[in-house]
């Protein structure tokens, strides 16, 4: 395996966290166990990362039962087909996902958008699932225009993916800063969370949210004019953080007339 896989136990849910390799920025695909079943969430950016966090699910001996993605980028979505289970989404990711359309690869291999359509709506809310609540939550503003929540109370863990990143550059092609800001702060509010799982690097605690503020905090403070100059200055005040690329993707949204 590539990737590699976290497992936190929680009693009746057991959280398996599969992390991509650096090449595709430590993105999160969660596996979560419940007594009877597994539900995953988001689904890597290449097929073969999507196969190896599939491979890794049925080695559980329990049963896919859906795929949730929680946002419209293409590093949670591209390897919807590979986990062969019907793909739960917000109306509004759903329509944001068909309006990008087909998705090409770094490779050049292109992925039909019909491989990665949601197909079952979420609503907010509580579903319960063999004993476990879950509860589903729409965002706006942030990372990306509109985004899922998930929050297992019962077990402490909010399932946060791209609000929260883990020592990985942040994306910042939404433009959003500070609605970004205003969506950490209120997930720092949240009481009986101990365990937030990321859509990039690993499970982490609330203290992840201080992390997420100081590099939003520092962002806005270089950002600039000139996407180039603030990669520079961003990565060298993170040289630790892993997906510098994030940053040129981001630059192409940011600063068009460059690009």
């Amino acid at each position: 395996m590539n990737g590699t896989v976290t497992v936190l136990d929680k009693g009746a849910v057991r959280i398996h966290s599969y992390m991509s390799p650096a090449d595709t920025f430590h993105t999160t695909t969660q596996l979560i166990e419940t007594p009877a079943r597994i539900i995953a969430v988001d689904a890597q950016l290449t097929p073969a990362y999507a196969d190896e966090a599939v491979a890794y699910a049925q080695g559980l001996g329990k049963p896919l039962d859906r795929l949730i993605i929680t946002h419209a980028h293409p590093d949670h979505y591209n390897g919807a087909a590979r986990f062969g289970v019907p793909v739960h989404a917000l109306a509004q990711v759903r329509e944001q996902i068909l309006a990008r359309g087909d998705s090409r690869l770094p490779t050049g291999q292109v992925i039909p958008v019909t491989d990665f359509t949601p197909n079952v709506e979420i609503t907010a809310g509580t579903e319960v699932v063999d004993g476990i609540p879950f509860v589903f939550q729409a965002v706006a503003g942030g990372e990306a225009a509109d985004e899922l929540l998930v929050k297992l109370p019962e077990q402490g863990v909010l399932i946060a993916q791209d609000l929260v990143y883990h020592d990985v550059h942040l994306y910042l092609g939404n433009n959003d800063i500070a609605g970004w800001q205003q969506v950490v702060d209120a997930l720092a509010a949240e009481s009986g969370y101990d365990t937030i799982l990321a859509g990039h690097g690993l499970p982490a605690g609330p203290e992840i949210y201080e992390e997420v503020r100081r590099y939003l905090a520092d962002a806005q403070e270089l950002l600039g004019d000139d996407g180039e100059a603030y990669k520079k200055a961003i990565t060298d005040r993170y040289p630790s953080h892993v997906g510098p690329f994030i940053i040129d993707i981001a630059n192409r949204s940011l600063f068009p007339a460059d690009h």
